[in-house]
């Protein structure tokens, strides 16, 4: 759905505006909005609120035809819940059951004429993009390799937000932001969806070269040979067991001036994660192919801040690779050192996304970063913890990590992609101890996600850092199956958020 802004004027009135349909609000008990007010012409609207025929709950809606006076031939009435200012949760439904109704009306263009600015603690922005990333979940379909395509809806095709003269800039801005969110939540849904025999780490380096083609990025894929070279021996170990060849993909988007210090984004990219050794259970094992979520999460974004032109020096960082079982796979008891020298004793395969991603935070050091923030499908445990609601955030307890822990916590609640804010203090480290080795790569059941955070954390002590475990908030299981996208909104909103604030 194409969405733009149309400004109040005397030329724009609600009753003469031309267009095939006006979502106006009502409120429980009968309530109008100002915008349903001005269309109650002949009492039409009041007369299907006395009537029952619409509750005013956040979950309602009803379709009135013909209305005398008022020159659209549908006004779609959407229940707003009990209050004119509005709850949060309350607009989140509003947003969903207005995408709903717009996806089987007739009319092939609407008006969006709700009381945006009166949703609770929420600037207008907000309000646009709850309406937008709703159309766009709506819209989405994962059939990329389906013979035959789902069937889309032939509902509303361009919608426009009713606004005044004074928000229009902040709408304005506001669409573009969403819409280059959408896409980049979308390429990030498209890739984790895929199936691990086509979204190889071959093919996601085909993906970072398209994305550079299209908006200008600096890329460099790194090969075995070369990551040999750069002793990534951690990486490679994980690597080693799958006939598919790693690939280690860097991304630039130079935005911001030339000595800048960037943002780096770093994703974990296991195309698949059978466990290895430390075999996984067969039921459910087909998900590990959303093992590479962190990465994608990293292409999307980078595809959001291309189509936003972002003036920010952005880098990415994925290391990519399968964990596989075979005669060269890592063994339970293995040592490997990393690329920083520090020497690891493997006591479950299983846990390999942080063997890959040390490897991938010590090379991120030669880029001097101002913020260094990674993305990983890391642990079970933080399901656990969290559920799939909110993102475990994890980063040290000092004054340049607090600030940047409120800032990325800021965004997610913002952008409606949230997280929260786990603990990583030294006494955790002590379960990670190894008789053999500088560590251990698991530090035992207790407070899994934390000691997960706390091995990366090792390899992170030049630079401001935090680090996002997304294994309960990348992808849905069961009946709604599929990659969410998810945290592309909470890092696109912070990137934003930095750029504002230049």
């Amino acid at each position: 759905m194409d969405f733009s802004i149309k400004t109040i004027d005397k030329k724009n009135t609600l009753k003469t505006v031309k267009t095939d349909c006006i979502a106006v609000g009502v409120y429980e008990k009968g309530v109008l909005s100002p915008a349903a007010k001005e269309l109650d012409t002949a009492k039409g609207i009041t007369t299907a609120l006395k009537s029952g025929d619409i509750s005013g709950k956040a979950s309602s809606s009803l379709l009135l035809h013909n209305i005398k006076g008022v020159n659209a031939p549908r006004i779609l009435l959407v229940g707003l819940g009990k209050n004119e200012i509005i709850a949060e949760k309350d607009f989140t439904v509003v947003a969903k059951t207005l995408a709903q109704a717009f996806s089987s009306l007739g009319a092939k263009n609407a008006l969006i004429a709700l009381p945006l600015e009166n949703i609770k603690d929420r600037p207008i922005e907000w309000a646009i993009a709850a309406i937008l990333f709703a159309a766009g979940e709506k819209a989405y379909r994962p059939d990329v390799m389906k013979s035959k395509k789902d069937a889309s809806s032939d509902g509303v095709k361009k919608a426009a937000f009713y606004v005044s003269g004074q928000n229009t800039a902040a709408a304005r801005g506001a669409v573009a932001r969403t819409r280059a969110m959408i896409k980049g939540v979308n390429l990030a849904k498209d890739l984790g969806n895929l199936p691990a025999n086509v979204c190889t780490p071959t093919y996601l380096g085909e993906q970072a070269k398209k994305l550079a083609s299209t908006y200008k990025f600096n890329v460099q894929v790194l090969e075995r040979k070369q990551l040999q070279s750069l002793k990534m021996s951690s990486f490679l170990s994980v690597a080693r067991g799958s006939d598919e060849p790693p690939k280690f993909i860097v991304l630039r988007h130079n935005g911001g001036k030339a000595k800048e210090a960037p943002v780096v984004l770093v994703g974990k990219g296991l195309t698949f994660d059978s466990g290895g050794i430390s075999l996984k259970p067969g039921p459910g094992m087909d998900e590990m192919k959303y093992d590479m979520c962190g990465a994608a999460a990293v292409l999307g974004t980078f595809a959001a801040i291309g189509e936003m032109n972002l003036k920010q020096n952005v880098i990415g960082v994925i290391p990519s690779c399968e964990n596989m079982p075979s005669g060269h796979a890592n063994k339970p008891g293995d040592i490997v050192t990393s690329m920083s020298g520090q020497t690891i004793e493997i006591l479950n395969t299983d846990a390999e996304g942080r063997l890959i991603l040390c490897d991938a935070l010590t090379y991120t050091e030669r880029f001097k970063p101002d913020v260094v923030i990674d993305i990983a499908t890391l642990t079970g445990a933080c399901v656990v913890a969290l559920g799939h609601h909110n993102s475990g955030l994890f980063t040290r307890d000092d004054d340049a990590h607090n600030q940047l822990a409120a800032d990325l916590l800021a965004a997610g609640k913002a952008s409606g992609d949230t997280a929260w804010r786990m603990p990583i203090e030294d006494i955790y480290q002590e379960q990670l101890k190894s008789n053999f080795a500088d560590m251990a790569n698991i530090g035992g059941q207790p407070a899994g996600c934390v000691t997960a955070a706390c091995f990366l954390e090792r390899f992170t002590r030049k630079y401001t850092w935090a680090h996002f475990d997304i294994a309960g908030t990348a992808w849905k299981s069961g009946a709604a199956k599929g990659a969410t996208g998810r945290p592309v909104p909470l890092l696109c909103t912070y990137l934003f958020n930095r750029e504002s604030r230049k």
